[in-house]
């Protein structure tokens, strides 16, 4: 029996991979969560063999809960679930400890192949992904990436890490909780792959977001 569970804050997802994943009789699925909070809470009480792990969700995201996971439950296999196809976000994920990276519109055939694939010990990239990576390679250059788009607030955060607020003085103009500036913070570092505030500056600026 496979243990199997999933994090994605859309009901639409969790309800298609249900449907996916029951359709194995050697499957079983021990909790679907749609956001962080409720995921480290089920954890604490039972431990799936696989889980899905969509990256963008409200609270913390994938990539930082992957890491905080991994250390508490080293046996469990990570597969980061997400629309994202920008590399630095698999990197992200498989250096915190992600066994796969898959996109959501797989289809039951690749999921199967996923899952069974971490579970034996490797690692596996959606073959798109793969793909993207390889250009990456070959050319030496970044594919064009997608369009980011930030939220009004993050645009308004944005626009004041650009002009060198600190988070507590953006949490006191935006009347906010530092917690939410960070969040907020994290989110948009994400978005644009950025390492630093140096990078993260430079570029919004070069995606004409500021």
């Amino acid at each position: 029996m496979i243990r199997i569970a999933i994090a994605d804050d859309h009901l639409l997802v969790i309800g298609g991979l249900k449907a996916m994943l029951e359709s194995d009789p050697q499957v079983r699925i021990l909790f679907a969560v749609t956001n962080g909070e409720q995921l480290l809470s089920a954890l604490r009480e039972q431990q799936p063999d696989v889980l899905l792990l969509d990256i963008q969700m409200p609270g913390q995201t994938g990539i930082e809960l992957c890491k905080v996971i991994l250390q508490q439950y080293p046996d469990i296999k990570v597969i980061a679930l997400t629309n994202l196809e920008e590399t630095h976000y698999v990197k992200q994920m498989i250096r915190n400890g992600a066994k796969g990276y898959l996109l959501k519109n797989t289809d039951q055939q690749s999921l199967f192949k996923a899952i069974t694939t971490v579970l034996a010990g490797e690692q596996f990239i959606d073959p798109q992904i793969q793909k993207n990576m390889m250009e990456e390679m070959l050319t030496g250059q970044k594919r064009n990436l997608q369009e980011v788009l930030l939220t009004k607030r993050e645009e308004e955060i944005l626009a004041m890490v650009a002009k060198e607020h600190s988070n507590q003085e953006i949490a006191d103009a935006l009347f906010i909780s530092l917690r939410t500036v960070q969040t907020h913070r994290l989110n948009i570092t994400q978005k644009l792959g950025a390492k630093n505030t140096a990078s993260l500056v430079n570029e919004a600026h070069k995606r004409g977001l500021l």
